[in-house]
């Protein structure tokens, strides 16, 4: 009993679904998770709320846009790093194709999916969609059509409830993401390896 106790984990995910380095996150962490269940660990992810840009379009707009204006000259130099770091983890980024947008919407799906066992599923098909298939996360129908894939039902509600918690991780003092709080209090703070979430989810429970 003490044993399954120790292999039986609680972690908090705090990311955006247009955050790059989210996704490299959240992609290492779901090899690191992978890794840890085969092991016979269990472990249940909880999914928190960020919005990067929040006064983004709600239409969208071209990421190239987005960059040019955020990073002037630098933009090209910082784009084709990203896009080594994405290749060497098989996460092939098309920026010239990426819709920037505001992830209010896509957060309610996320949220719908994560209360339906499908939040991990979810979180990896809205990242694929928006930073290597050029589709807008914020287009509603996107939206339902992906929730579709992964077999996730959603409604109109839970926007309180989003503005709730997007309001309570502020709170909590998370200024930038991804963010990875596990449940004996170790924080890891942006994109980390895959061996270090490994070696924070087999980290002895803290009394």
């Amino acid at each position: 009993m003490k044993l399954q106790q120790q292999n039986s984990r609680r972690v908090e995910l705090f990311l955006d679904l247009t955050c790059i380095h989210s996704y490299i996150g959240f992609t290492r962490f779901e090899r690191a998770a992978d890794r840890y269940r085969k092991g016979g660990g269990e472990l249940v992810v909880v999914f928190r709320p960020f919005e990067v840009a929040p006064y983004a379009s709600v239409v969208g707009e071209p990421l190239r846009d987005v960059h040019r204006r955020h990073f002037g000259d630098n933009a090209a130099r910082l784009v084709n790093k990203m896009a080594i770091v994405g290749a060497q983890e098989g996460l092939p980024f098309n920026f010239a194709q990426a819709v920037h947008v505001r992830t209010f919407d896509a957060h309610r799906v996320l949220a719908a999916a994560a209360h339906q066992g499908r939040g991990e599923l979810m979180a990896e098909r809205l990242f694929r969609a928006y930073l290597i298939e050029g589709q807008n996360i914020g287009h509603r129908a996107t939206l339902a059509r992906l929730a579709t894939e992964v077999g996730v039902t959603i409604s109109d509600g839970g926007v309180m409830e989003l503005e709730a918690e997007l309001a309570r991780v502020l709170q909590m003092g998370i200024r930038s993401v991804p963010v990875v709080r596990f449940s004996d209090g170790l924080t890891l703070l942006g994109s980390q390896s895959e061996s270090a979430y490994l070696e924070a989810l087999h980290a002895p429970a803290v009394a």
